[in-house]
């Protein structure tokens, strides 16, 4: 499955647990439900995957992780805040370049509309 099929489930799945839940819940409550719909939809669905920097012949494990990951293809970040900050896409482009992946999808779950809280983020994704 291609990143953009993929992410046409994510998207949806992300306004499922929206129309339900709401906003202002923990974000590890909406990881730990985003999973679990990701996974029965058929889905691998892999959470708090550690992110190592390797620079010249080290490798750092310092604490970077992705929330989730869906098929090895696509990284999802997570937010319960009162608004995206510049730093959150750019924290998501990073986690891509340090995987390899080509596509991100940044959502944050505290907004009065969800489609206001969702950002697409690519790696060299045509």
């Amino acid at each position: 499955m291609h990143e953009n099929e993929i992410s046409k489930e994510v998207v949806d799945t992300a306004f499922k647990i929206y129309q339900k839940l709401g906003p202002g819940l923990l974000e590890s409550v909406y990881e730990g439900i985003f999973a679990y719909e990701l996974r029965a939809r058929g889905f691998e669905v892999k959470t708090q995957v550690i992110i190592p920097v390797v620079w010249n012949e080290i490798t750092l494990d310092q604490g970077f992780r992705a929330d989730l990951i869906v098929n090895d293809k696509v990284l999802i970040e997570l937010k319960s805040v009162e608004y995206l900050l510049p730093v959150h896409p750019k924290q998501v482009k990073t986690y891509l370049k340090l995987t390899g992946l080509r596509l991100g999808i940044l959502i944050n779950f505290n907004e009065d509309r969800l489609l206001d809280g969702i950002k697409r983020v690519v790696n060299g994704l045509t």
